[in-house]
């Protein structure tokens, strides 16, 4: 029980990471795999309202355990097993070793054309001066045309070589 605490901190988002809502129990069985045909979210609400205090939207850690044997009904079904104690001790094993995972986020595109897009030395004309020979912007220097106010005209190579011969 102590591994399901720990984890239990990870997936549960009041009061202080100490009580979890039916919301954060979903996303936990689903990283854990204990979900299934049978085992669903539907079932897990119903387990998850059985579990908590009336009157409260969420459930402490000491009430995992509760909802742990009423899973262990529906997942004894899914994975075909015989005896709900080893079922339920295969879950608190799941949800125990679970980690959270990244939900909602955008992932790295694996088409072709973000290479070619990301490959500074096939850039031209003025896309080409805003990166160095490594391929890392120059900043505001690569964007801006900076005047200097020499005097000179711009481009011009011979500068401070008037008086000189």
């Amino acid at each position: 029980m102590a591994d399901l605490s720990a984890t239990f901190s990870l997936f549960a988002t009041k009061a202080e990471k100490k009580e979890a809502t039916t919301k954060d129990v979903t996303r936990w069985c689903t990283d854990a795999g204990v979900m299934g045909k049978n085992c669903n979210s539907n079932h897990l609400d119903i387990s998850f309202s059985k579990v908590k205090t009336k009157g409260k939207p969420t459930i402490t850690c000491s009430q995992m355990d509760a909802l742990c044997t009423e899973l262990a009904k529906m997942y004894t079904k899914d994975k075909k097993m015989s005896d709900e104690g080893a079922a339920k001790a295969e879950i608190i094993s799941k949800l125990s070793a679970a980690k959270p995972k990244a939900h909602g986020t955008t992932g790295t595109s694996k088409t072709g054309g973000v290479g070619r897009m990301t490959d500074t030395s096939k850039y031209t004309g003025a896309h080409k001066e805003r990166f160095d020979e490594s391929g890392k912007g120059k900043g505001k220097e690569g964007r801006a045309d900076t005047v200097e106010n020499s005097g000179y005209v711009g481009n011009y190579k011979g500068e401070n070589t008037y008086d000189k011969k």
